[in-house]
């Protein structure tokens, strides 16, 4: 969904999956790349080459999928979540949790791999994160997570492709 459709998603009965963020959406500090981790630049026509059309509407549209669609915010096997855009890992399944909220959710990622900026779309400052290599939107940070960080990277299941980890890994 595109943020100019952000009123459809209110009506859509999708405000519950939003209302635990609201009050916990203060910006962030702004996140560093990983040393020597290049830049994948595409046009556009490689990237809609590369991605379906909803993948391409959330990572680089900055849209967002409705609450309680992804198969991913159920996944509980262990893991690699790595960005659908370029392949770049994440987050693992030691770092997710459910949050309730519709999305996946992890309390953690990896370090240098996702950089953060300020959004506005709502009025209020949130805290937008995207993959380090592609700049692929994956979602918003907000302060009600779980220990041991406090935080909630609600993630776009479009945004990734889950790895299981191999059996005797």
């Amino acid at each position: 969904m595109k943020r100019r459709h952000f009123l459809g998603v209110l009506g859509a009965g999708s405000l519950a999956g939003l209302l635990p963020g609201l009050a916990a959406a203060r910006p962030k500090p702004e996140l560093t790349r990983a040393e020597g981790l290049e830049v994948l630049e595409l046009s556009e026509a490689e990237w809609r080459e590369r991605l379906s059309e909803e993948q391409f509407e959330v990572l680089r549209d900055e849209g967002t999928e409705p609450a309680f669609s992804s198969p991913l915010d159920k996944e509980t096997r262990e893991g690699e979540y790595r960005c659908a855009g370029c392949d770049l890992l994440l987050f693992t399944s030691a770092m997710k949790y459910d949050s309730g909220t519709g999305w996946p959710s992890f309390f953690e990622h990896v370090e240098g791999h996702l950089l953060t900026r300020v959004d506005y779309f709502l009025v209020f400052p949130r805290t937008e994160y995207h993959c380090a290599r592609c700049g692929g939107h994956q979602g918003h940070i907000f302060d009600d997570g779980p220990e041991p960080t406090g935080l909630r990277w609600c993630n776009n299941g479009l945004a990734l492709t889950f790895s299981p980890a191999s059996p005797g890994a």
